[in-house]
Formats: structure tokens, C-alpha cells, sequence
């Protein structure tokens, strides 16, 4: 009998875990959406813009590290060790090589790199944490990812090579920095991650040309920073530690739809009938995999 209630409360336990995980991953993807509008609406170029898309966070997070952590926040960031070490540095990669992937080859090719995370996500944890995703995660790998590149096919070219192979490089950051956090879940990297949106902002500087803001971007830059950025990661960095990384990168996709349909919602850009059918697909298929994944066994 008392076997029994031990088993049960184990289940209960990750389930708990499992909705929490899910919950902080969607959350966090959530806030992200609206992100490819608000670039689209500030009048900035590409490196002052990642100085920002850094420092703004870092002070944001740090205000709140230190409210919870006070004194004792720098021996947070220096307990993390290594893992907190290699979450800075693949954060920070991440962070950059993202815009300047855009900057040298087309969107298109750019996000279907990006839609690889999670099919990355999965090989890497395999590989390093022997955690194998389940069948229906690898099936649900495939199919939003196959509904990734049909969104964009029409768009996708050759490129530039240089863009294409750093779009790649920020997928692989994404499943790096997803299983680094899943292999130290008794961590909380959040102040890495600060750590890491520092590096980008100093990193930025070297090419910023200038850092004053003017006009809407007075407000649109520190409303992208805050809302799109600094809250979205501390969510992201937590939700691995709850559920698989490969998990935690599936949700990264509904950023496919619902980024076009805040920008067709403000400025009136109408999406493709490819990106309605596909980003229709994403959300079901993820829907439908959360779903399974909290029933119980």
C-alpha cells in the first residue's frame, strides 16, 4: 500500500512539473511574438539595436536578481561554475549571430534554420544527457518542422552563405543553451543569463555607431527589450529545468505565426495562405503533444 502512494506521489510530482515546464515555455514564447512587429516599427540599425536588445534585459533582470538574491546574487552567477560559464557564452553567441544571420540572408532561410532547434535539441541531449524525447516528441519535431519550411519554401534561396550558416549556428545555440539548463536543474542559470545579455550589449558597442535614442524608438525599443526579451528569457531559462529541451524548443515555433499575425494586426501586412496552414499546423501538433505529455500513464 505505502509502495503504491509513493508511486503515486512520484507521478503527481512530474506531472506538477511537466505543467509547469509547458506553462513557462509558452509563457515565454508568448512574449517573444510580438517582437518581429515592434522591429519592424523602430527606426534603428541592426547593431545599436542588439546593444539594446542586451543592455536593456541586463538591467531589467538585475533589478530583479538583486531584489531576490540582494548581496548574495555574485555568488549565485559564481556557483553556477560551468554550466553557468558555457550558458553565457552559448547565450550570448545566440543572441548575435540571430540578427546578423538576418542581415545576410533572407528571413526565410534564417527562421527555417531556427525551426532545426528542436530536432538539434533532441540529438544533443541524447548525446550528452542519454535523454532520448519519446516518440511523439520526435514525431512532433517532424511535422511542425516539415510545416516550418513549407511556410517558407516560396521564399527560400540559396543566400548568402555566410547568413544561412550563422542561422544554423543560432538553432544549434538555441539546443545548446536548452540542454545546458536541463543538465543543471538544480541551478538556476537565470543569472547567467544576465550575465550573457551583458557580453552581448559590450560585445555591440564595438559597432554601434550611436547609442541615443530618438523619437517612437524612446518607446518602442525599451518596450521590445522588456516585454519581448528580459521577461520571455527568464521563463525560457527555467522551463528546461521541468520538461526536455527538445520540448522547451517546440514551442520556440509558434513564433511562426503568431509574429506575421501581430504585424498583420498593426500594420495591416496580410500573412500567406502558406503561413495561415502551416502556423495552423504548428499550434494544433503542439497542442495536441502538451496534452499527451501531461496525461498520466
Amino acid at each position: 500500500m505505502s509502495n503504491v502512494y509513493i508511486i503515486d506521489s512520484v507521478r503527481n510530482i512530474s506531472n506538477k512539473n511537466q505543467r509547469k515546464g509547458i506553462l513557462l515555455a509558452f509563457a515565454g514564447i508568448m512574449f517573444i511574438t510580438p517582437d518581429s512587429l515592434l522591429i519592424r516599427l523602430a527606426d534603428i540599425n541592426s547593431w545599436n539595436l542588439i546593444f539594446y536588445r542586451g543592455f536593456i534585459p541586463f538591467l531589467t533582470i538585475l533589478t530583479g536578481l538583486i531584489f531576490i538574491y540582494r548581496s548574495s546574487l555574485f555568488k549565485k552567477i559564481l556557483d553556477n561554475s560551468w554550466h553557468g560559464l558555457a550558458f553565457v557564452v552559448s547565450f550570448a553567441i545566440t543572441s548575435i549571430v540571430f540578427v546578423v544571420s538576418i542581415e545576410n540572408t533572407n528571413v526565410a532561410n534564417t527562421l527555417v534554420m531556427v525551426a532545426l532547434a528542436p530536432m538539434l535539441s533532441a540529438i544533443i541531449s541524447l548525446i550528452f544527457l542519454k535523454e532520448n524525447p519519446d516518440q511523439k516528441t520526435w514525431v512532433a519535431i517532424v511535422i511542425t518542422t516539415l510545416s516550418v519550411v513549407y511556410i517558407f519554401y516560396d521564399a527560400i534561396d540559396a543566400g548568402d552563405f555566410l547568413g544561412n550558416f550563422l542561422g544554423l549556428i543560432c538553432a544549434t545555440g538555441l539546443a545548446v543553451n536548452a540542454v545546458i539548463i536541463r543538465s543543471a536543474k538544480k541551478m538556476s542559470l537565470v543569472p547567467s543569463a544576465m550575465v550573457g545579455k551583458l557580453m552581448v550589449a559590450l560585445f555591440a558597442l564595438f559597432f554601434a555607431d550611436q547609442i541615443k535614442l530618438e523619437n517612437n524608438d524612446l518607446i518602442i525599443i525599451p518596450l521590445m527589450c522588456i516585454i519581448c526579451i528580459a521577461i520571455p528569457f527568464v521563463c525560457v531559462t527555467l522551463a528546461p529545468r521541468y520538461i526536455t529541451a527538445a520540448e522547451v524548443n517546440l514551442f520556440f515555433l509558434l513564433e511562426t505565426i503568431f509574429g506575421p499575425l501581430w504585424v498583420w494586426l498593426v500594420i495591416k501586412e496580410q500573412p500567406s495562405m502558406e503561413t495561415i496552414i502551416g502556423g495552423s499546423i504548428i499550434i494544433i501538433t503542439i497542442a495536441i503533444h502538451s496534452m499527451l505529455i501531461l496525461k498520466k500513464k
